[in-house]
């Protein structure tokens, strides 16, 4: 074979050349430098059947066999040559040695097939630096030397912090060196090689200093074409250093790569790098790639048999996803990894500065899953007022609301002559003018005027954005590929594209719809404005004639006024502010998102949709004051608002202040009125299940299914609401649904709920543990617990749920999370009764109020202090509870005076106690409490009535609380009981009664009550 260097040909197998002693291998031409921990780099100009031998030395030296690069040990001295004297052969230096008068060699740091790196003193200065030499016979070639020289060129353009400084260029000897920063530590190879991977947090901050240190080079023109861990050296404070620019790219002067070569190392190798095309910085993003991958996971990607097959693995397909690979790392990371990771180079992040900023903003928080993107959010939102006001930034509402073009009329009086819903998503538009005021300003301002007619619902574009970075090719845009992508997907009939101009002092915009499958023209639209402001009044023009072509009726004339859409706003400044807000807010950012609001409504103290979203990121930030605060401000303004914006901050105000009631009127008149509106129908169910009115909360949650038969949030929440109404087949069916593309918190609890209505213990057990193994949650642990005890609970093994419990609150407490713990501890407090240990029963439920005063806690806690005989306690509770306006807490005040009175034997207060209760609030757990308070005044007949209801109702023994912590527990003394009444009744189906109890709780042995049950029995 040809030596690479100097051409000379060798035998087949020959280690190294016989000429100029470069390193061979066998079906490979390779010339490497091995340096670590100053780094290496290996030019590749041929692979064919490369295959790298085993090195013999690579534990001693911290080197991975398995690459490619060619440690000093394969061409070893001979056995009687001492160490120092095969070091100076080789590099020209022994230890001790003063290079050029003012070096002195003090340790050898590395060691390859070009030379060496030494740690050395600079006489002169009195400093430690790193010294790299060229080996002698090599410095006569010149492109060789070249690429030295080249180092020191490009690397002394560099000035960062975050890349290691090269001094000087030097000649001592005949032998060429380079002095550098020396760094006290270990190169990034060696640190993992010690570490495997390293935590999410530690691995984001290296590789944001790596990003800088890029960044320094690229604005410099420099690309450095070689980036590894190996080239990263991390000092003993934390600092990551970029060094070895040794193969680096000048972008301005042209790099030493001839056409079709390879240059880089194998496992970071670029696809273009592959391939033998131009190197520009995105190979070095996709590179930064590689390695966030083996920071996270320990492992590179693109794993193969051999070298080359990695290597043109990456030109074809993609990477497995990070998240596959660790399901420990965040689902955010691994899609920055995945985005550095596209084989197009167009469709990487195109900037280190870009990846640094979607690193910070993971940092930060911004970047966190926020409620809408889950009906368990909006579930607890309508148990904690706060959170669900983030959805009332009115047109902009943070829900995942979705619409397809359905040709069906709904079952709705109002709407027998409704036009057909018909959705559509509005794109980026293209800002021509280069002002970034229009960024993000135009679009949501069209929304509004779109959504001016009845049958049209507006895609959500936060929600569009979130799935174009999930797309084949992801993006962070919304341009009319994506967009088209996603509205398929989602099965949106129409997208909408624009574009803003300027000719002189105006402003010209123009817009198309285009039909999603096709791309065919629907509409095209354009508007002039003479100043930004009037782009205010233009957008309702731009849109009127997308109306018409959807089917719109309405004159132009009425399109045009606030009513019908226009966007009330002072100014485009107020406008741009909003929409900046609504962006933030999507991303999680609430911080910043109400900062954003806050200068609208600076800007314009009359602009409603501010205060509404100031509400909305206040609840979310747990400001509730404040978030009740800004929704009546907004009300406020509620003449500055489009009819349809009224009616969805009206509904959200009454969702904050707990009035039901309204809130479903509110939300039927929505719908009645703008019949595409998902949100209304969602809404309207959520406030009919918190009326406890289950059937007509399914029927509205069906119809939102109808109009979005893609969206994941609407089909979580009809098996939800299946499951409680009784239809447990149902809500199985509808959670699989959602399983089988998009697995989640919430769906896995509705499935395994519906599994619990259904008898099927050990499915739902199976699933409460896929539940707890779930990454990217840290409440998936928390509901598995919850659920696992609960079926403990529900099948009579009360150490086991005990023991689960505690284990849970315990490392909840430690992770400081109060509110999980105290819902563990009321569950603890409950099993504690049940065992008769009230003792016990007391302490948990002091620790459970210790740790949360939010009213289902305090009802729990009240319960078990009357069963545990401390009913001045109980009622200390219970006064505080009815001192709160709303229906829900007056109805457990009411429970637990019912409660009291039954524990002093005043069956008649308690009864009317218990039916006060229900016809404030009408609860599963009310009617069970009335059954014994009939039972105890002897009324068989009424009792019977109340449990044979409870098992009826059994659905809504799921979650008593609708506050996702299953309690079908409860619903097995409804057997009991019943087996009591009959028996009052003399009725020979009292023993039947009795059965269903043991069947439930007779195995475990430890129900206190089994020993009574089976004297009823004569057993």
């Amino acid at each position: 074979m040809n030596c690479p260097h100097c051409k000379t040909s060798n035998p087949l197998g020959a280690a190294s050349c016989s000429k100029c002693r470069a390193p061979l291998v066998e079906g490979a031409t390779l010339v490497a430098e091995m340096t670590p921990p100053v780094g290496s780099d290996v030019t590749i100009v041929d692979v064919g059947r490369a295959r790298v031998p085993p090195d013999p030395e690579a534990t001693a030296t911290g080197l991975d066999s398995n690459t490619m690069e060619i440690p000093t040990a394969w061409s070893q001295p001979a056995a009687k040559q001492s160490l120092a004297e095969a070091r100076r052969s080789i590099t020209g230096f022994a230890l001790g040695d003063v290079v050029g008068n003012r070096y002195e060699i003090i340790k050898t740091l590395g060691e390859g097939g070009m030379g060496a790196v030494y740690q050395a003193r600079d006489r002169e200065l009195d400093r430690t630096v790193a010294l790299k030499v060229i080996r002698p016979e090599l410095a006569g070639q010149p492109e060789i030397l070249q690429r030295f020289k080249q180092e020191l060129i490009l690397a002394r353009k560099i000035t960062h912090r975050n890349v290691i400084r090269i001094f000087d260029l030097g000649e001592a000897s005949g032998v060429k060196f380079i002095t550098m920063e020396f760094i006290e530590g270990q190169d990034l190879k060696s640190l993992l090689s010690k570490e495997r991977k390293l935590p999410p947090e530690r691995a984001v901050d290296i590789m944001q200093q790596v990003c800088l240190a890029l960044e320094a080079a690229h604005s410099e023109g420099v690309v450095h074409r070689d980036l590894k861990p190996q080239n990263i050296m991390m000092d003993q404070k934390g600092r990551a250093s970029v060094m070895d620019f040794g193969i680096a790219r000048s972008l301005e002067f042209g790099g030493m790569t001839q056409t079709g070569a390879m240059i880089g190392t194998p496992e970071y190798m670029s696809p273009e790098q592959v391939r033998g095309e131009p190197a520009d910085a995105r190979s070095d993003i996709f590179t930064l790639g590689v390695i966030f991958q083996e920071l996270l996971t320990g492992i590179l990607p693109y794993q193969a048999e051999t070298a080359m097959a990695s290597m043109f693995k990456r030109t074809m397909e993609r990477a497995a996803s990070v998240h596959q690979v660790n399901p420990a790392v965040p689902q955010y990371l691994s899609y920055v990894v995945a985005k550095c990771l596209e084989i197009r180079p167009e469709d990487r992040y195109q900037t280190v500065k870009e990846v640094y900023d979607a690193l910070e903003a993971w940092k930060s928080g911004a970047t966190k899953p926020i409620g809408v993107f889950s009906l368990r959010w909006f579930r607890r939102a309508f148990r904690n007022r706060a959170a669900v006001a983030s959805a009332a930034a009115a047109t902009g509402i943070c829900l995942l609301v979705v619409a397809a073009v359905l040709l069906y009329r709904i079952k709705h009086p109002k709407l027998a002559a409704a036009h057909a819903p018909v959705s559509v998503l509005v794109a980026d538009f293209t800002n021509q003018t280069g002002d970034p005021i229009f960024d993000g300003t135009l679009e949501p301002m069209f929304n509004v005027a779109l959504e001016g007619a009845s049958f049209i619902n507006a895609f959500n574009r936060g929600n569009a954005r979130k799935l174009a970075q999930g797309l084949p090719h992801p993006s962070d845009k919304l341009d009319e590929q994506p967009a088209r992508l996603v509205a398929v997907s989602q099965g949106i009939g129409a997208v909408v594209t624009g574009e803003l101009s300027r000719r002189g002092d105006k402003y010209n915009i123009t817009a198309e719809a285009l039909d999603t499958v096709s791309g065919n023209v629907i509409a095209k639209t354009e508007v002039t404005a003479d100043d930004k402001d009037a782009l205010l009044l233009a957008i309702p023009k731009l849109a009127a004639p997308i109306r018409k072509a959807l089917g719109d009726t309405t004159p132009e004339s009425v399109q045009l006024n606030q009513e019908s859409g226009a966007f009330q706003a002072a100014s485009l400044e107020v406008v741009h502010q909003y929409g900046l807000a609504m962006e933030q807010q999507f991303a999680g950012n609430m911080e910043g998102a109400f900062q954003s609001f806050s200068k609208a409504a600076e800007l314009d103290p009359n602009f409603a949709r501010a205060y509404a979203g100031m509400a909305g990121t206040s609840g979310n930030m747990g400001r509730q004051q404040d978030a009740e605060k800004y929704i009546k401000l907004a009300m406020e303004h509620v003449d500055r608002m489009a009819e349809r914006e009224r009616y969805r901050v009206r509904g959200v105000y009454y969702i904050l202040t707990d009035n039901w009631q309204k809130c479903a009127d509110e939300y039927n008149d929505l719908i009645g009125h703008y019949p595409s509106d998902n949100l209304g129908y969602f809404n309207l169910a959520s406030c009919d299940a918190q009326m406890r009115k289950f059937p007509q909360a399914l029927d509205a949650v069906r119809r939102a299914v109808e109009i979005s038969p893609q969206g994941n949030l609407q089909r979580i929440a009809l098996s939800f609401y299946s499951s409680y109404s009784g239809d447990f087949q149902g809500g199985e069916k509808e959670a699989q649904k959602v399983i089988q593309t998009t697995p989640s918190h919430d769906a896995y609890l509705a499935l395994a709920e519906s599994q619990l209505g259904l008898g099927q213990m050990d499915q739902a057990a199976e699933t409460f543990h896929k539940l707890e193994k779930m990454a990217g949650t840290s409440e998936g642990p928390s509901t598995a617990a919850s659920g696992l005890a609960d079926i403990a609970k529900y099948e009579g093994r009360f150490g086991d749920a005990a023991r689960i419990l505690e284990e849970s609150a315990a490392a909840e407490l430690a992770a400081k999370q109060p509110e999980s713990a105290a819902n563990k501890f009321a569950a603890l407090a409950h099993i504690q009764i049940l065992r008769q240990q009230h003792g016990a029963a007391l302490e948990a439920a002091e620790k459970a109020l210790a740790n949360s005063q939010a009213i289902q806690i305090k009802f729990l806690a009240a319960q078990t202090f009357v069963e545990a005989g401390e009913l001045a306690r109980a009622q200390k509770l219970a006064a505080e509870l009815a001192a709160v306006v709303q229906a829900e807490p007056q109805a457990y005040a009411k429970i637990i005076a019912g409660e009291s009175a039954l524990k002093t034997k005043d069956a008649p207060q308690a009864i009317k106690d218990l039916t006060d209760a229900n016809n404030l609030l009408d609860t599963w757990i009310g009617r069970f409490e009335l059954g014994r308070a009939d039972l105890q005044a002897g009324l068989f007949v009424e009792a019977d009535s109340e449990f044979d209801r409870c098992i009826k109702r059994r659905g809504e023994a799921l979650e008593i609380l609708i506050n996702n912590v299953p309690t079908y527990a409860y619903f097995p003394p409804v057997y009991y009981y019943q087996g009591l009444v009959r028996d009052g009744l003399k009725s020979p189906g009292f023993a039947e009664s009795y059965r269903n109890y043991l069947d439930i709780r007779g195995k475990a042995g430890e129900d206190p009550l089994l020993p009574e049950i089976r004297k009823h029995l004569g057993n």
